[in-house]
């Protein structure tokens, strides 16, 4: 006889409340409840179980939901701040809960993509798996081919002990330029930027792996198609 139940931490990420790993945190927290009774790592959630995260009963959605939306510069990628002038969930206000896969910083645009399902957006942003991220960037001083050498080899960046992965970077026009990452590092282009000679100007996200910001006005969203949803499970190796 199959086996229906499902670990407790892919429960949570069905039900969109988060990726597996925040899941994780959460059950050590204690803040996860199954029939009432505190959850351990490892617990699993069979058909007609009552879970709870806090005091709020969570169910799995039926549906995967992926919004495809324009983030503004201005917009802020979190949940609550009270210093932000407007963040996502505030901009989008999409009838269910979608949460980001991936950030990108309040001063940049562009794609970002929003999901009800939490083990997807994990998937999505495992920064391992090379996952790419194809970015506009305009600067302020004209690009020599010796900027184009330095960004796309390994750059390190000093004050977050790193140093970035090799990318492709191509010239556009004489102050902007395309570059491709499969990595996720805090304002890391901006860092590498300055780094390498030249400081953004502008900073424009026009694709995550197999979906482009393509047919979007800033502010503007739209839901991925069943083909679009699949070909990310795809891309994410599941």
């Amino acid at each position: 006889m199959e086996d229906s139940s499902v670990r407790i931490n892919k429960y949570i990420a069905s039900c969109g409340v988060c990726s597996r790993r925040d899941a994780d945190r959460l059950i050590e927290k204690g803040e996860v409840y199954i029939n009432g009774v505190v959850a351990a790592p490892g617990d699993k959630v069979n058909e007609g179980d009552s879970v709870k995260v806090g005091s709020k009963l969570i169910r799995p959605n039926t549906e995967t939901v992926v919004l495809a939306y324009y983030k503004p510069a201005g917009v802020t990628c979190t949940e609550k701040d009270a210093h932000a002038e407007i963040t996502v969930k505030e901009a989008v206000q999409y009838k269910e809960r979608v949460t980001y896969a991936g950030r990108l910083d309040r001063d940049s645009e562009g794609l970002l993509l929003l999901t009800n399902n939490g083990d997807l957006a994990g998937k999505m942003m495992k920064g391992s798996e090379g996952h790419e991220k194809e970015y506009v960037v305009s600067v302020s001083k004209p690009i020599t081919p010796d900027f184009i050498e330095k960004m796309s080899k390994p750059v390190y960046i000093k004050d977050l002990d790193r140093t970035t992965k090799p990318c492709k970077v191509k010239r556009i026009t004489k102050n902007s330029f395309n570059i491709i990452l499969t990595e996720g590092l805090n304002r890391q282009i901006r860092r590498m930027t300055e780094i390498c000679g030249n400081k953004v100007v502008k900073l424009k996200r026009v694709r995550v792996l197999n979906i482009t910001l393509e047919g979007l006005k800033p502010g503007e969203y739209r839901l991925l198609t069943k083909k679009e949803i699949d070909g990310l499970w795809k891309e994410c190796g599941n």
